[in-house]
């Protein structure tokens, strides 16, 4: 499967497509709104940052218990459950006299219950999608992703003026309900993947076992941290520029777009494996930039240039696929998901807390840096033979990816 036609011709596809862009653009819009609604009534840039993405950090609690049903929900039930869920706790964000505590608790608790979702979807993408078709579904999956924050952010920009943060909040409350409806009459009704009981027990057990190949540690820390430390400072953007902060979001979802459309399609195949480190790097180093203060073109440039490199993720999870047994790819994938928004809310936080210590200018640097140090101490581990421990490499489904040299 080598073309956008082929991909979208594929039964399910398009309803998955259009659940995908929803449930970012819900989480979108009624993210800027929640940071802006925290940020006005705290002034805390730390608080704002957490509005925003400090739900990720809830991810780690559902990644240690939750993560094994993953593959043991049924994909339709689970998706469309949640996606109702999710509308019904950003409404509750918008009522009106909502402490800002209470806030942070429906933020935990939406957090925590996303854990699984994103191993629910991608198992299913794997599931509809043949082996070679996966990487050119999940870069259509990452570019809706982009268009939605770029839309999200753009629209919600207005919506926040026009409407209020608690307008916008329950805008993005119907967006989740409208993605529920999707999820219900668009995708057909499938078993799980796996059979069991989910548990802790099983999915400590799962995560060990995934744990235990040298290999999949590498990619998985390449995967989670770098990400989280420059989305760290994109949780900066509000109060680094409280009036242009939805343009720099949206600069920064063009700017993955772009890298995801020339890896996922452009990009050939003996190529991409030796990407993932350079495309790292590229997510941090033009940061340090806006410690200078420089005018704001150039740091939407800066921003936009930096984001082409969200595209090291889609190197990374075919090189995961390719060294995961295929009756663990739900769980896999959602343990990536889960550690990712996790680092994510972890570099918020440290981004906010940084920023309090320093300044909003000084923070993005300083992430940066640590970034790229980050990245560098991965790089060998990167590059190293894949090492099939830990479980049979997938024969039926999922990409395949060639070894790097050394």
């Amino acid at each position: 499967m080598r073309t956008y036609r082929e991909l979208f011709r594929t039964p399910e596809f398009t309803p998955l497509f259009l659940m995908s862009a929803g449930h970012v653009g819900a989480q979108t819009v009624s993210g800027l709104a929640l940071g802006t609604l925290i940020y006005s009534a705290t002034g805390s840039p730390l608080l704002s940052a957490l509005a925003m993405f400090g739900p990720s950090l809830a991810q780690v609690l559902g990644a240690t218990t939750l993560l094994s049903a993953a593959d043991r929900l049924p994909p339709r039930a689970t998706l469309a459950g949640t996606s109702l869920l999710f509308g019904l706790g950003t409404a509750v964000l918008a009522v009106p006299g909502l402490p800002v505590w209470a806030s942070f608790a429906v933020l935990f608790l939406l957090g925590t219950v996303a854990s699984p979702v994103g191993g629910v979807r991608y198992g299913l993408l794997n599931e509809i999608l043949e082996r070679d078709g996966y990487l050119l579904g999940r870069s259509v999956l990452n570019m809706c992703a982009g268009a939605a924050q770029i839309g999200g952010y753009a629209v919600g920009g207005v919506l926040v003026t026009v409407l209020s943060p608690r307008g916008t909040l329950l805008a993005g409350a119907a967006l989740y309900l409208a993605t529920a409806v999707v999820a219900r009459l668009g995708l057909s009704g499938r078993p799980p993947r796996a059979t069991g009981r989910a548990s802790a027990a099983e999915t400590w057990r799962t995560n060990a076992l995934l744990w235990s190949s040298r290999s999949r540690r590498s990619v998985y820390l390449a995967l989670w941290i770098p990400n989280g430390l420059i989305v760290g400072c994109e949780s900066l953007f509000v109060p680094y520029a409280p009036r242009y902060a939805g343009l720099l979001f949206a600069c920064a979802a063009c700017g993955m777009l772009a890298g995801d459309v020339a890896v996922g399609r452009f990009v050939p195949a003996r190529w991409r494996g030796r990407l993932g480190v350079p495309l790292l790097l590229l997510l941090a180093l033009p940061y340090p930039l806006l410690a200078l203060r420089p005018a704001l073109p150039l740091v939407v440039a800066a921003v936009a240039l930096a984001s082409v490199g969200f595209a090291a993720s889609l190197v990374l999870q075919e090189r995961l696929m390719s060294l995961t047994p295929g009756e663990l790819s739900g769980h896999a994938l959602g343990l990536h998901t889960s550690g990712m928004l996790t680092m994510q809310g972890v570099g918020a936080a440290l981004a906010g807390g940084v920023a309090q210590l320093t300044s909003v200018q000084t923070a993005p640097a300083v992430m940066a840096v640590l970034s790229a140090t980050v990245t560098l101490a991965l790089a060998r581990g990167l590059r190293q033979e894949p090492a099939h421990s830990g479980g049979t490499p997938r024969q039926a489904r999922g990409p395949r990816t060639e070894t790097p040299s050394p």
